[in-house]
């Protein structure tokens, strides 16, 4: 019964009228559009992390922080359409201005490491927070430590910094 039913449809097919396909086949639907969560999944993936740590009052790059921005940076140079921001931090012990201070030194380390890996100036600017968001709350030493960091972060293109609009615009 069943090469029965295959020979029933297979003459179907055979007689139709050329114009009506049964089985129609379009072209394939786009692929869903890359979003930035995407993005940074993979940049995550690529590089391990986006976070790099400091030691306190600290803003020089230990082998652990160059061995992790050494692969973001790979991924930066393959992906040269992609701007990030590097965003300094700071512990909660420091004054505010102190903790602005180290947050961008911390910032611009890492910037200047990238260049120096080959990731051109244009795809970065920095940003220093500070102490104003910390990774935890708390006031251990982990907490502390986790505080004291630097983050590439990946910026969606309508956020990519540029130059402003002629005024009136």
């Amino acid at each position: 019964m069943n090469g029965r039913l295959i020979l029933m449809v297979a003459a179907a097919l055979v007689a139709a009228p050329a114009g009506a396909q049964l089985l129609r086949r379009g072209p394939p639907p786009p692929p869903p559009p890359v979003t930035i969560e995407m993005l940074r999944g993979a940049f995550n993936a690529r590089a391990g992390s986006d976070t790099v740590y400091f030691a306190s009052g600290a803003y020089g790059l230990d082998a652990q922080a160059r061995a992790t921005l050494t692969a973001q940076a790979a991924w930066l140079r393959a992906n040269p359409t992609i701007a990030v921001r590097i965003e300094g931090h700071s512990d909660e012990r420091d004054s505010r201005d102190h903790a602005l201070a180290i947050g961008e030194r911390r910032a611009d380390a890492v910037r200047d490491f990238l260049i120096l890996q080959g990731v051109p100036a244009a795809q970065l600017t920095t940003l220093s927070w500070g102490r104003e968001r910390p990774s935890v709350q708390g006031t251990s030493d982990m907490a502390l430590a986790l505080s004291r960091r630097a983050v590439t972060v990946l910026m969606p293109p309508t956020l990519v910094p540029g130059p402003l609009p002629p005024p009136g615009y």
